[in-house]
């Protein structure tokens, strides 16, 4: 497939990439600075676009087949969250693209309890307004006409190994025997592409973990 990856330089950002060009995709890396994505490849291309502006979106993702975006705002600066689901939907919409990929966060997923975990007594307060973010960004795409899918996220996510063995979950927190919640970026990043390749989720949320 032809798809471009907006937050490519992040951790988990850079993880998607290498698993879709491992896979033989085409990849479209959109960042602010390219120097940060060091990384080449013959099916890569690298462009500078501003996700939080539409015009700018259009451009970087017409003639492409499907984007994902693993965009991570800055800290203090947790609503381009939203500014950037509406931007994406805008600059979309505007070229007529349908298909987007996005990594959300965990914080609204439900847990034993019931409660979303970002309401359980353990919930780091620091996180707390980025969670709150993240689920305003969802409530956008769930809303639009896009043909989205969000994927969101373990309780703990952290650079490790490719194992490609891991479980699904949908709205509830996927946990392990002991209770744990997590999964390696790199095995978070073939659960992304798997998705791309087999759109299983469409217009609705799901989540992965041991």
């Amino acid at each position: 497939m032809d798809v471009v990856v907006f937050g490519a330089t992040g951790t988990i950002g850079r993880a998607i990439v290498q698993e879709a060009l491992n896979r033989k995709h085409e990849v479209t890396a959109v960042v602010r600075n390219p120097a940060s994505l060091e990384l080449e490849h013959e099916r890569l291309q690298v462009i500078v676009a501003d996700i939080l502006d539409p015009v700018a979106v259009a451009e970087a993702v017409r003639g492409h087949e499907e984007v994902i975006s693993a965009f991570g705002p800055a800290a203090g600066r947790e609503n381009d969250l939203v500014r950037a689901a509406e931007s994406l939907l805008e600059g979309m919409q505007a070229v007529g693209l349908k298909r987007l990929l996005v990594i959300g966060g965990a914080g609204t997923l439900k847990t034993e309890s019931g409660e979303w975990l970002m309401d359980t007594p353990g919930f780091p307060g620091k996180f707390r307004l980025l969670a709150e973010a993240h689920g305003h960004a969802y409530e956008i795409y769930s809303a639009s006409s896009l043909d989205y899918t969000y994927l969101s996220p373990p309780a703990v996510i952290r650079p490790g190994r490719r194992t490609g063995q891991f479980r699904i979950g949908l709205d509830r927190l996927v946990v392990d025997e002991d209770g744990d919640s997590s999964i390696s970026v790199e095995d978070f990043a073939v659960a992304v592409i798997d998705e791309l390749e087999e759109g299983n989720f469409s217009r609705s949320r799901f989540t992965v973990g041991y």
